[in-house]
């Protein structure tokens, strides 16, 4: 009899954690039903203006919200880069084309010029054979 009522007594402490665990779960989904569903956005409301209110914390949003805002901000937004700024020194753009068409017909640059060609009796003989170290 001893062993039933040990075994009565481990029951009763199980039925009383699964009691815990459940007012918990139930505390835990009472929260979750206050928390609002999803933001609602104002109309016309830019993906930048969306990250901001993020990053003031004025919306808690869902993740996949946040990842479609980082996509479309680069469709929204121009990408900043570098622009050069040249000054004509009081001459015009077609003087200046003029004289790019006129140095292009001159000879190339050093630079650009094929390499020289040895002859035959240079290239004669054995190259070197390297070890390929392949370990």
């Amino acid at each position: 009899m001893v062993k039933s009522d040990e075994k009565t007594a481990a029951q009763v402490k199980a039925s009383v954690e699964v009691v815990e665990v459940t007012d918990e779960l139930e505390d835990i989904l009472d929260r979750m039903e206050q928390q609002p569903v999803s933001v609602a956005l104002p109309e016309g409301c830019t993906a930048r203006q969306f990250l901001q209110m993020v990053m003031r914390g004025e919306i808690d949003p869902e993740p996949r919200q946040v990842n479609a805002a980082k996509v479309l901000i680069e469709y929204e937004e121009a990408k900043l880069s570098a622009v050069a700024v040249g000054h004509m020194d009081g001459t015009s753009f077609a003087a200046a084309l003029e004289r790019c068409i006129a140095r292009s017909k001159g000879p190339p640059p050093v630079a650009a010029l094929p390499p020289p060609q040895h002859s035959a009796d240079e290239l004669k003989g054995n190259f070197p054979m390297r070890r390929r170290n392949l370990r």
